[in-house]
């Protein structure tokens, strides 16, 4: 029952606002895009750029806020990159009102949000790995979890009605409102921060090579390292397989929207199952053996998706696989977010998370992209059945050895000079 037992009322109002801002993104799943194309009327080409450029470029935007927030108390940048997602998305429908809403706006704004997002959730892991004692972590991870598939469970089919009913700018605003609401939960979280670490070097000013530093360590470390590549490559591949998906199901079989809606939507509730299944699972196997063995058992779905016909038996096809696929990747999530955390000493969790985050945005962009022209070339059904084929081999850059014990030193500081606050 470790799942259910309370972790105190700090966590509470973290595990609050991270429930009302999941919730705001995913009623805006894919609103950028809906709003290129229904009042902008962008092209298939405009609308791939604005899925591909703007995380890619927010993630390189990010590099180099990693250094720069770690050591800085984490709470008051969670609070200020609450307020710039909220600033930044609110000036979309106030653009849209006034008739100025341009392609180049949405673009800046899914840069800004990108880069955001990646300075939050580095800062946020930080702030958890010090708030939470190290034996709750995986609780509190699979809470993350269990709230994130019920969000992507929920939210969607909420947005894109809001969006039938009040006009295509209405999610944006509700995603705006929930990062507000988000910055007054982080604040309400009260008590004392534990105070940053001091700088790598003596400069107070973040140096050039401090940029890489989470690479360094990443790349260093042999638990971590081959995770960073399993993690990044399959979530690239899954993810660079679902535009050419819709365009099956949709187009080719003639699968309704509300269909394809359906087909994803109720697989999320493997979600749930699996995040309340990966501390019990923990506590009787290990940690490793369940990372290993859940890492191994979601790379296997994902092929079925290039055999799916039309009618119920097709639907039928990809809800069961979604389904598979879920629940392994629930599973896997909150135990390897929390061997990550468990792996990188508090001096570096920001910059690691910062660097494997910006990786992961950045490839995503590059892969999907290729994807995209893959599938204009072979067609949708071959370039599923490739991402598939190539998810099989991710299995292999999973830790072999059990690395637990071996947790990577702090970093070594210099002195800090008389002023270097």
């Amino acid at each position: 029952m470790a799942g259910r037992r309370s972790l105190g009322r700090r966590f509470g109002w973290l595990w609050g606002a991270y429930a009302v801002s999941t919730a705001g993104t995913w009623l805006a799943f894919d609103a950028f895009a809906l709003i290129a194309v229904l009042v902008l009327h962008a092209g298939p080409a405009q609308v791939a750029l604005l899925a591909a450029a703007g995380p890619a470029v927010g993630a390189v935007v990010s590099v180099p806020l990693g250094p720069w927030v770690e050591v800085r108390r984490k709470r008051p940048v969670m609070i200020a990159t609450d307020l710039v997602r909220c600033v930044v998305l609110l000036s979309v429908p106030v653009a849209f009102a006034l008739g100025r809403l341009s392609f180049g706006q949405l673009l800046l704004v899914s840069v800004a949000v990108a880069a955001a997002d990646i300075t939050f959730n580095a800062a946020a892991g930080a702030f958890l790995k010090d708030l939470v004692p190290s034996p709750d972590l995986l609780v509190a991870n699979g809470r993350f979890e269990a709230t994130n598939w019920t969000a992507s469970m929920v939210g969607p089919p909420l947005g894109g009605a809001a969006i039938g009913m009040f006009g295509p700018v209405t999610s944006v605003v509700a995603n705006a409102v929930s990062y507000l609401l988000s910055a007054f939960g982080i604040g309400a979280i009260g008590g004392s921060e534990k105070p940053p670490p001091p700088p790598l070097s003596a400069e107070t000013r973040p140096r050039a090579g401090d940029l890489l530093d989470g690479w360094r360590y990443i790349l260093a470390d042999p638990g971590l390292r081959p995770l960073f590549f399993n993690t990044v490559l399959f979530n690239a591949l899954v993810m660079a397989a679902s535009p050419p998906l819709l365009v099956l199901m949709v187009e080719h079989l003639d699968f309704a929207p509300w269909q394809y809606a359906l087909a994803f939507a109720v697989p999320c509730t493997g979600g749930l199952l699996g995040s309340r299944l990966a501390p019990r699972l923990v506590a009787r196997f290990g940690r490793h053996r369940v990372l290993l063995t859940a890492g191994v058992l979601r790379a296997g779905w994902s092929l079925g998706l290039a055999f799916v016909g039309p009618g119920a038996a097709g639907l039928a096809l990809v809800m069961a696989v979604e389904f598979g696929l879920i629940t392994c990747c629930a599973v896997f999530n909150p135990v390897f977010a929390t061997y990550r955390l468990d792996r990188t000493p508090a001096g570096r969790v920001t910059r690691t998370l910062s660097a494997w985050s910006a990786t992961g945005k950045a490839t995503l962009a590059a892969v999907t992209a290729l994807w995209g022209l893959l599938a204009g070339l072979t067609g949708p059904r071959t370039a599923i059945a490739l991402a598939g084929a190539l998810l099989l081999t991710t299995p292999f850059l999973l830790p072999c050895r059990d690395r637990t014990p071996d947790i990577g030193p702090e970093p070594t500081r210099l002195p800090l000079k008389a002023d270097g606050g």
